[in-house]
Order: structure tokens, then sequence, then C-alpha cells
């Protein structure tokens, strides 16, 4: 493992220095413009923490649950695709994440095995999207169910979104002797990061082996992703029914709007994440955080309400917590520890956000993470945003 490093801001510094410029583009990522990959990290930054000086809790409890599954801390690995940042990918990071005591989301579009990752950290849910007929989508949740996942999470918030104004990550389809060619001048200037997989003994896999139907080749991660792409989007009906089919702990992730959190409750959904999917969906959408207040108003007595996007440090999660979120769901923050460091950096990510959890819950005078309320932040006028709701 490389140093110890003290914010998530000095990982995605080391990240940049690790990783080839295509394999850190595409973590990067983002849409259009990218207003709203901006916003999300932004956002937070607009809001202020309300602390006292005396009375303080000696002790502070982080511990929380989502979707039935007991946790030290309100965070959560969010399902991100093909990790190509390090030789271990998802596997050591569920392994980070079980060693920290929280749940990992396993992404269909992941480069490992659904049961090597439950294997690692038993506290996995699968995330799937809605793509093939429906026959094809009870077989994926027949093969999750049969590998140990403990929760269902359905990811909708993608309009495939084209185009980056500073420019796109080149992906190849597969690793062959061409593609290699071509890559070889940016990997050979990351030496550690090649280092990395040749003591593996295996090349970054772009392959999607949670796809595969039995006694098939594991699509490739752009051949899988056109399907998802020639699949017609699913109606309030299909949620419906993915979510009887599956049978336990679902959660829907990309909502914004209070209509469509509505429709999430009616359709029966355990919990909803509050997401912009990273700032790499329909750009303009505004941060999670502001719509964040009236979601949680408008349903979170009914179901679990999480947030997903621009978590860069503990007290973002508690201003998330505050304003009405159980618990935050990081991508891009855990993603970077794992170039820095593989399994122990993800670990260090982790480390960084409890302590600064930690450090907010004190300042505030809590003893837990459940006594906070809208009172411990302060919001500007004119930060929220609220969505879906019908103006007289």
């Amino acid at each position: 493992m490389g140093q110890w490093f003290e914010t998530v801001s000095e990982a995605q510094r080391r990240a940049k220095k690790r990783l080839p410029s295509s394999v850190y583009s595409a973590l990067l990522a983002g849409s259009e413009r990218g207003v709203s990959y901006d916003d999300n990290t932004r956002a937070f930054g607009e809001l202020g923490l309300a602390p006292h000086v005396a009375g303080l809790s000696a002790k502070r409890d982080l511990a929380t649950s989502v979707l039935g599954q007991e946790i030290s801390m309100p965070v959560v690995i969010s399902p991100t695709g093909v990790q190509a940042v390090h030789p271990d990918g998802e596997v050591a990071v569920a392994r980070a994440a079980a060693a920290r005591g929280t749940a990992m989301g396993l992404s269909s579009f992941a480069s490992k095995p659904l049961s090597d990752v439950v294997a690692a950290n038993p506290q996995t849910f699968f995330q799937t999207y809605w793509m093939g007929d429906r026959d094809s989508m009870l077989r994926r949740m027949d093969r999750a169910r049969e590998a140990g996942a403990v929760g269902l999470i359905a990811t909708l918030d993608w309009s495939f979104s084209h185009g980056r104004d500073w420019g796109s990550p080149k992906i190849p389809e597969k690793l062959d002797v061409k593609a290699m060619a071509r890559f070889a001048p940016e990997v050979l200037r990351r030496p550690r990061w090649l280092a990395d997989f040749a003591r593996s003994g295996r090349l970054p896999d772009l392959t999607t082996p949670n796809l595969a139907e039995p006694g098939s080749q594991a699509p490739t991660f752009f051949g899988a992703y056109g399907e998802w792409m020639m699949t017609p989007p699913p109606t309030w009906e299909d949620v419906a029914w993915l979510r009887e089919e599956w049978g336990g702990p679902f959660m829907l992730k990309g909502i914004c709007r209070v209509d469509d959190a509505h429709r999430a409750r009616d359709a029966g959904v355990t919990a909803i994440s509050v997401s912009n999917h990273g700032g790499n969906n329909l750009d303009s959408t505004p941060a999670p955080i502001r719509v964040l207040p009236s979601i949680a108003s408008a349903v979170g007595d009914d179901v679990e309400v999480l947030l997903d996007s621009g978590i860069r440090r503990g007290s973002d999660v508690v201003k998330a917590v505050a304003l009405g979120a159980r618990a935050v769901m990081i991508g891009r923050a855990y993603l970077w520890g794992l170039a820095a460091g593989g399994q122990p950096g993800v670990e260090n990510v982790l480390d960084i956000l409890r302590g600064g959890i930690d450090s907010a819950l004190l300042g505030l005078g809590h003893s837990s993470i459940h006594d906070l309320t809208p009172d411990d932040v302060v919001v500007p006028d004119g930060f929220t945003r609220t969505l879906g709701v019908a103006r007289s």
C-alpha cells in the first residue's frame, strides 16, 4: 500500500498520477457541460453547520441500517461499472467495506462475479438495469439470489447522454493486440499501474461476468451496454413487477422528483436513492442534496431515503443525514482510494468519512447519527429545489 492520505481529494490526486489517462478519464466521467457534475460537490460547500461548544457528547454512535442490513456508519458502497483501476477490482472494495462494517453495492456491469464479491462481503446488494426481456431479467435475479445477494438495486437514472466538453474517455471494446498497441504509450507512462496488473498475471477485464447466461461467454462492457440501450425504458408497472419478482429488500436509484418518489413508494420499494448518477446523466439536473429535503419530507416515513452523488467528506454525510437521508452511497470517492492503494486505499477513504462524521457529530453536540435534524444545517436562501410538485 502507498502512504496514508488524509482526504478524498488527496486520493484523487494520487489516482490521477497512477492511472493511465483513459482510465482516469473514465472514472471522472460527467456529461455535456458538467453542470450537474460540478454542482454535486459545490452544493455541499454552500451548506453550513451550527455547532455547540459545551455539553458535547463524549461518545458517538454512527450505526444505522439500510435494506435490512446493520452497518457501522451511514455510508454504503455505490455500484459502479467495470473497475479496471486495480487487479482486485470489486473484490478489494468488498473486502474493504466488510472490514469497516458496511454494505457493498455491486454493479451488473462489474468485472468480478457476484459470488466472489459475496464471499468477500456477505452484505452485498446486486444492482441491475432494465435491460433485455423479462425472462432474462428473471434469470439474472435468480442467479443473484442464488449467489447470496441480500438486496436488489434498480438503477433508472440514465439517459445515455453523449459528449463531454473536456472529451470522453477512450475505452476499447476488448484488450486485443491492436488495442494494447494503441494504449501502450499512456500505459507505459504509468508503470506502477501496469506493474500491479503484471504481478496479478492478468489484464484489465472489460467483460461483464454477471450478465453472462449459463454456458455462455461473458459479454463485453459495450456489448451489454448496447443491449441496455436497445431495451425500451420501463414503466412504473414494470418497476412494481421487478420489485415483486425480486421479493426482498429493493432500492430504486435515481430519484430527483417528488412525484417520482411517490410513484416509487406506490410501487412498493423498500428504499430510494436520491441521485443524478454522479452527474453522468441528464446534465443540468440539480445536485441531489438540493432536492433531498423535499423528497425526504414527502416519502421519508414510508421508505428509506438515501443520497448518492457528491459525497467527499464526513461532513457531507452529516449534512445529508440531517436533511433527511438515512445514509449515503459513495462512488468516485472509493474508486480514487482503490486506484491509490487497492483495498487499504478504500479502507482509508472509509476511515476518512467515518472520522469526519464523528467530528461533525461531536461539534453539533449529538451522541447518535439519528439525533441529527435540519436545525443542525445552515441552508441559505434559494439553496433547495423542489421538482415534480404541481404549482398553483
